[in-house]
């Protein structure tokens, strides 16, 4: 990953080497857009609470992580917090994008314990956000946080991905963005995409979590940006966005984050 991300750092752009209208646009009002939101506060003060909580939980880990192994040992709330949820940074990302597209409908891939769940909510209240979480103990705290908060707007599946999203996308229209953050492997992740793909249109977003993970997660990354149907991806190396913009130029780009 070390020499990955060197070699990232030494080919990404920002907006001055950016000639796509729509990326530029991108860059300037969401990406790196300075402004501090009215929920980035309340949701980090929720993330301040999960490290300073004293609860354990069991947890079954579904992905590459776990293998669907059962851990025995309970695990402190605040050491998952600390070592697997995103990022303010990220988690504020993924608000802005989805109220600079004005997303109606969410899909978020791994739940864990909530918290860009919440960012999900919280930037667009008139956005449908369903999370589908595998460890049913960590979900159970998610709910607790976005209630907390008081953001009504999430439905939550507890399962397998390959049990639950079947059922998630008979229930929508259409996907306006999908957060994918969960069994970082290649095949299950494309056969995720793929299943999403059928729900897309023209201004969907797809968020594609940790693509320099694994190599099979860069390998997933490389076939997603060489389908078809894609148009537009940003590579921001902890996370990849997709876009499928008719019309647009196929291009791909490596963006300083």
């Amino acid at each position: 990953m070390l020499y990955h991300y060197f070699q990232y750092r030494l080919h990404a752009k920002t907006t001055h080497g950016t000639h796509s209208p729509f990326v530029f646009d991108l860059l300037k009002k969401v990406i790196y857009n300075p402004h501090s939101f009215y929920a980035y506060q309340e949701i980090e003060a929720c993330r301040e609470q999960l490290l300073q909580s004293e609860e354990y939980i069991s947890c079954h880990d579904l992905g590459a992580g776990g293998q669907g192994r059962r851990n025995n040992k309970p695990k402190a709330v605040r050491n998952i917090t600390k070592r697997a949820l995103k990022p303010a940074k990220y988690g504020q990302l993924l608000f802005r994008l989805v109220n600079y597209f004005q997303a109606k409908t969410a899909l978020e891939l791994g739940t864990s314990l909530g918290i860009t769940t919440c960012y999900l909510c919280a930037a667009n209240s008139d956005c449908q956000v369903t999370t589908i979480e595998g460890c049913a103990e960590a979900a159970l705290v998610a709910q607790k946080n976005w209630q907390w908060l008081g953001y009504k707007n999430a439905t939550q599946y507890i399962g397998n991905f390959d049990d639950e999203l079947p059922l998630v996308l008979k229930e929508v229209r259409s996907l306006d963005f999908v957060f994918f953050d969960g069994n970082h492997r290649k095949e299950p992740t494309l056969n995720y995409f793929n299943q999403c793909l059928e729900k897309s249109h023209e201004r969907s977003v797809f968020v594609i979590d940790d693509i320099y993970w694994s190599p099979e997660m860069k390998e997933a990354w490389e076939v997603i940006k060489a389908d078809g149907r894609v148009t537009v991806t940003i590579d921001l190396f902890f996370v990849g966005l997709v876009f499928f913009r008719k019309g647009q130029a196929k291009q791909d780009f490596v963006i300083k984050y």
